[in-house]
């Protein structure tokens, strides 16, 4: 199909000039595209954190380095390697010398229990592993159960240079005990690695845009976690159409003011891995790595020091940001993009980041298996739909599947569906969970990735997620999407933070169940109930209030109602 405005409603509005498809095929591979990053930006800073800056030359080196110790001990292109670390200087280092030297990463989350660890080292076939010294006691525990042959240990002040290594190591380690003994006898020091690789000759392996550069595992709240096989031309064409969709506004930033972006989510979240570390290397970016977020105050301490330019982040983030007294000291006066992924963004939050930074968060759209991003609001605050997640990205189609398999009409409910080249080949050793989610068109024989999100697209080409098919409440026949109830009670006053499910009914077969955590403590149930009279349907209205502390959440903030219906389910 020819892509023009008559055929895709929403091209209309892209900005003028703006590239309606990308070239995913570009560089052979990503490789390249770190070749060029890594040259053409040299001089400029790449990364910093905890006051420690390095650029992209050293990042180079300190990559090159690792890649030939890897080549040096055996490992060969397309072996996995897993890294599991927080933001730290460690992780892009790691990550690229793995890349570099072309094996495959397999992006963990650090705060992984030893069962879901050996779950994904196992199913990934991990023959090595860059872990912090905080979580080596638990790969101690399934290290023999895996086929992980190479351990590369590191602590997190290893890279902050003298002295401030030997402290911040010291205060983590003694101090605040974080870091649980462990015996891994044949493990090595990553700086150690380093170290040796300096010496060693770097051979560039030949490595094709089909081969696999990640395993991304999905973050297991809908199901067992999956490994997303992505590509290197899954990356580089997602790195494309994002560079396009950002470029018009980054190149409003004034010349000699770097271009800084705020990493506040793990580099091991797909998110952060495309949007932050890939794509600096396209723009020359410097990341902010943050490597607790949930340290307000050292957060905002790091904030402070840099006017950044690009934040990427979570509903839940920038709401807890705002909540801190001393968010007001943070200078936002060159603020070009908030964007926003992961889960809803919520009206009331976004409205209130724009009254405080001047910048209207864009909410987007994406999965693991998309490398991730789908869609994108447009940065132009007249066209930034607040409740929807905007536009399809270059190169890429959306379209609405109804349960026959047919496609449905405009503003019609049904699964999202997306047609792009940072559409994922499938689950690494799963051909039957791949069957589920690719749907063949039989009037074009193109295969469509269903994301299993129940969204409408309206006449102007925009979509908005009604919700998780398996998140949906059925009250007395009608539809309850827990996404619709949390926006409505997170503007109720006194609200800090809310997640709705489904409980089970006798009268209406499921009911409405919202878990609230106060702003104001004196807040009642009554006042959350009138308000939620006045802003929905009777049937939407939660039957069930119940007050906590604190909500479950991944580890990239993401609130879990999956643990909040299994503990209702235990009562």
């Amino acid at each position: 199909m020819a892509v023009t405005i008559n055929t895709f409603p929403w091209l209309k509005f892209y900005p003028a000039g703006m590239a309606y498809e990308i070239n995913p095929d570009i560089y052979p591979s990503l490789l390249e595209m770190i070749d060029q990053g890594f040259t053409k930006y040299a001089s400029q800073k790449a990364y910093a954190c905890m006051g420690k800056e390095i650029t992209y030359a050293t990042l180079d080196q300190q990559s090159r380095n690792f890649a030939a110790y890897l080549q040096s001990i055996g490992l060969e292109k397309g072996d996995r390697i897993a890294i599991q670390m927080p933001n730290v200087l460690q992780y892009p280092i790691a990550m690229f010398g793995a890349l570099r030297a072309g094996l495959t990463v397999v992006n963990t989350n650090p705060l992984y229990t030893p069962r879901e660890m050996e779950h994904q080292f196992k199913d990934s076939g991990a023959k090595a592993i860059v872990i912090l010294a905080n979580f080596a006691a638990n790969l101690e525990k399934v290290l023999p159960q895996t086929n992980i042959q190479h351990v590369f240990v590191t602590q997190i002040g290893d890279l902050l240079g003298f002295p401030k290594k030997q402290i911040v190591n010291f205060v983590v380690k003694r101090v605040k005990k974080m870091v649980p003994a462990y015996d891994l006898p044949t493990a090595q020091s990553f700086g150690d690695a380093l170290s040796k690789g300096a010496s060693m000759s770097y051979q560039k392996p030949v490595v094709k845009n089909t081969d696999l550069a990640f395993i991304q595992y999905t973050g297991g709240t809908t199901g067992v976690s999956k490994g997303a096989m992505l590509t290197h031309r899954n990356i580089v064409a997602n790195v494309e159409a994002n560079c396009i969709y950002l470029g018009p506004m980054l190149d409003t930033i004034p010349n000699g003011h770097p271009n800084v972006l705020v990493a506040a989510l793990p580099l091991y979240h797909v998110y952060a891995l495309t949007c932050n570390a890939l794509s600096a290397l396209k723009n020359g970016g410097m990341n902010l790595l943050i490597t607790n977020p949930r340290d307000m105050e050292a957060f905002i301490k790091d904030l402070k020091k840099y006017k950044v330019t690009v934040f990427t982040g979570l509903n839940t983030l920038y709401n807890g940001l705002m909540n801190n007294p001393k968010f007001g000291e943070i200078d936002f006066s060159q603020l070009k993009i908030t964007s926003a992924g992961g889960m809803a963004l919520q009206k009331v939050v976004a409205e209130r980041w724009y009254n405080l930074t001047g910048n209207l968060p864009t909410e987007g759209y994406g999965l693991s298996e998309t490398s991730p991003v789908l869609s994108a609001n447009p940065l132009h605050p007249a066209n930034n739909r607040v409740g929807t997640i905007g536009i399809p990205f270059p190169s890429t189609e959306m379209r609405i599947l109804r349960e026959d398999d047919t496609w449905a009409d405009v503003g019609e409910a049904g699964e999202i569906c997306a047609f792009g080249p940072q559409v994922m080949p499938g689950y690494y050793n799963r051909p039957d969970e791949t069957a589920k989610v690719m749907f063949t068109d039989p009037a074009d024989g193109r295969q469509w990735f269903k994301t299993g999100d129940i969204g409408v697209m309206d006449s102007d080409g925009y979509f908005k997620i009604v919700d998780r098919k398996k998140d949906m409440v059925l009250v007395s026949g009608f539809n309850v999407y827990p996404n619709e109830i949390e926006d409505v009670v997170a503007q109720c006053p006194g609200v800090l933070e809310v997640a709705c499910i489904g409980v089970p009914d006798e009268k209406t077969t499921e009911a409405v169940k919202i878990f609230v955590v106060k702003k104001d403590p004196n807040l009642t149930k009554e006042q959350v109930t009138a308000f939620c009279r006045e802003n929905l349907t009777p049937y939407k209205c939660p039957k069930h209030i119940e007050f906590r502390t604190e909500l479950p959440k991944t580890n990239v903030g993401k609130i879990l109602r999956k643990a909040l219906r299994e503990t209702e389910a235990a009562k």
